[in-house]
């Protein structure tokens, strides 16, 4: 387990999403447990209704993009946002089914991490899904993927994802 032995910081961003139940509260709750368990909220992109995808049949989706300062190694953020997705009564059926909460790691810092069937930094379709470019140009535009060498923003403007993703405007 790669361990962040030293007191510096990384800024991990999770996107958060679930279609069941109250979705946001099960969001709200999700964030604050963050905030206990992995480290501090350094900032939330607004919340986007999203068209369910892979598996269509289904209700749309809350998503939120969170950035989080934490002194966790990646696999621990990973173990902790599962961790929390089983508090809040997550239950793994079908892949892309339905769900209470989803807490996926999209990026870790600047770090490039690929371990086989556990975790792979950055997300290796985020560049692809509109559902997480969208939050994550938000709240990190100017960020580089590390492996494209392109920023956020850069991305996001040039996605070719077609899914209806739509930022919840509270008045």
């Amino acid at each position: 387990m790669m361990l962040n032995t030293g007191l510096e910081c990384t800024i991990a961003y999770l996107l958060l999403g679930g279609n069941l139940g109250n979705r946001e509260e099960n969001l709200d709750q999700a964030i604050d447990l963050i905030g206990k368990g992995i480290g501090e909220i350094e900032a939330l992109s607004s919340r986007y209704e999203t068209a369910a995808w892979g598996k269509t049949d289904q209700p749309s989706f809350l998503n939120q993009a969170v950035a989080v300062k934490t002194r966790l190694s990646a696999v621990q953020v990973l173990e902790k946002a599962l961790e929390i997705e089983q508090v809040l009564g997550r239950v793994r059926k079908d892949k892309w089914g339905e769900r209470l909460i989803d807490i996926d790691l999209i990026l870790f810092g600047n770090e490039v991490i690929d371990i086989a069937d556990k975790l792979q930094v950055p997300h290796p379709h985020m560049q692809n899904r509109k559902f997480v470019m969208m939050p994550l140009a938000e709240i990190a535009p100017e960020i580089v993927h590390p492996v494209s060498g392109k920023t956020i923003l850069e991305i996001s403007e040039n996605i070719s994802d077609q899914l209806d993703v739509n930022k919840i405007v509270i008045d």
